[in-house]
């Protein structure tokens, strides 16, 4: 019975064998319709492919008979047809999508853009109290005329003039004619509660159009890129263009272990900052993990800005950003180190900052005194950092790539989609057209560089733009809102 048993079990066994040496017919024929299928799928997108290929014409001679005037043979042959393939994505050139840091101009025009009313000339009169200069582009963008009402600091109108002049320069009969009023000053100044909301619904009157280099979320005065982007000669700061090469130099010559594992400061307190001169308590590296720098300006100039140079500042770890009478230039740069961005509770933005998303590309530092205070939340900051370095450094790479991609190419894309916005909202005409009308005064670039300083000069001709070669790249729809 054993034997019987044992010689069934050995004959299942070899039956399974054969049933998985030969499969049902069932299978068979689902395999050979699949492989049928597969086949006739291949030929099809293969017939496309060259009834594809055979209709496009390529820079290389495909599908083109050779030029019949031509006397000799041509002997280049038939250009590979893979390549009209491989390469018909391209064949159609679209201009690039915008970067989403300065993608806000929807956010920054909607109080003209709700309701359809526009920007009005009564509107644009009224934002002359609090404006420095009018500016008028017209003919196409081949004219710039300004309207000077008070004197800028330092050399900001001139850069800001210089600055429009490059844009005409980069994008020649792309800049619509725009007529607007400028505040060259820091603090922003069209407040949202004197008017109910800024035109949201029913409930409030569209504010007077105002430019200027920030703004904060209880403002509306429009956000424009400042004057440094083509240099700050009175700090010997340089375009930003090679500033940001130089910076991000100096930062690769230091490896983030090899810097020094505390939170880093240097500037200005002087500056009717409370929150800079609170920061200057925090200035101990054994309690707070921190060393605050006071910036000298004066003394700087004396010899020659030998120890603020700042692509030799990216020596820390991590690096504070504290905001100054307002928004300070110097963030960009800061988080050009790629070092941890600790940021101090911002009240300012500028055009860029708004693509900025914490525990990304900065650390949040706060000030709330219930919440620990500003000292130490820099320590948890740091702490946390040392914590976890890989993510620490993650975090200000991420921070210096954000600063990559904010090239002088984005600033202007965001420039033009801003006047050509705000163009589309204007509901008159723009005044002037040569020759100027008094007081305003025609600008162009010689004008500039014959007022300007010999040190002023040197930056505004380093700081020229060249025409674009390609499109301005095309802001997505929902930027901003």
């Amino acid at each position: 019975m054993a034997g019987y048993a044992a010689e069934a079990g050995a004959a299942a066994g070899a039956g399974r064998g054969r049933a998985a040496r030969h499969p049902p017919l069932t299978s068979l024929v689902v395999s050979t319709i699949a492989a049928f299928s597969a086949v006739v799928v291949f030929a099809i997108l293969r017939s496309v492919h060259d009834a594809a290929v055979s209709r496009t014409t390529t820079l290389l001679g495909h599908n083109l008979e050779p030029t019949p005037w031509h006397l000799f043979k041509h002997d280049k042959g038939r250009p590979p047809a893979r390549a009209a393939f491989r390469c018909a994505p391209s064949l159609t050139c679209r201009p690039p999508v915008a970067q989403p840091a300065p993608g806000t101009t929807n956010a920054s025009l909607a109080p003209w853009r709700r309701g359809g009313g526009g920007v009005t000339r009564a509107l644009l009169d009224a934002a002359q109290r609090r404006a420095s200069m009018r500016v008028a582009i017209t003919g196409g963008g081949r004219w710039l005329h300004v309207e000077l009402y008070y004197a800028c600091v330092q050399s900001r109108a001139l850069f800001t003039a210089w600055s429009l002049l490059q844009l005409m320069r980069r994008y020649p009969g792309r800049v619509p004619d725009v007529e607007l009023m400028f505040d060259c000053m820091d603090r922003p100044a069209i407040n949202r509660t004197d008017y109910g909301g800024g035109g949201d619904g029913d409930h409030g009157s569209p504010p007077p159009p105002l430019f200027r280099y920030c703004t904060t979320r209880n403002h509306f005065d429009i956000p424009f890129p400042d004057w440094s982007f083509w240099g700050w000669p009175e700090t010997n700061i340089e375009p930003w263009s090679k500033e940001f090469r130089d910076i991000k130099e100096g930062a690769k010559a230091i490896k983030w272990q090899e810097r020094v594992a505390t939170a880093y400061w240097k500037g200005n307190p002087d500056v009717a900052s409370p929150l800079r001169v609170a920061l200057l308590n925090c200035n101990d590296t054994n309690m707070w993990h921190a060393e605050i720098m006071r910036q000298n300006w004066d003394e700087e100039v004396k010899s020659g800005y030998h120890n603020s140079k700042l692509s030799s500042q990216c020596t820390h770890r991590y690096k504070i950003y504290a905001e100054g009478f307002a928004w300070s230039v110097s963030l960009k740069y800061i988080l050009s180190c790629g070092s941890m961005a600790l940021v101090i509770d911002p009240q300012y933005e500028d055009f860029f900052s708004r693509g900025l998303r914490p525990e990304v590309n900065f650390w949040p530092v706060h000030i709330d005194v219930a919440a620990g205070g500003m000292c130490e939340s820099i320590r948890d900051a740091v702490e946390w950092g040392e914590a976890h370095p890989a993510e620490a450094e993650a975090v200000g790479r991420r921070g210096q790539r954000l600063m990559e991609e904010l090239d002088m190419d984005a600033v202007y894309d965001y420039m033009l989609h801003l006047l050509t916005e705000y163009a589309r909202l204007m509901r008159f005409r723009p005044a002037e057209a040569p020759p100027p009308r008094p007081p305003a005064q025609e600008v162009c670039e010689a004008s500039v560089l014959c007022l300007a300083g010999e040190k002023q000069r040197r930056f505004l001709e380093a700081s020229a733009a060249s025409p674009a070669v390609s499109e301005p790249c095309v802001m997505p729809p929902d930027a901003g809102e």
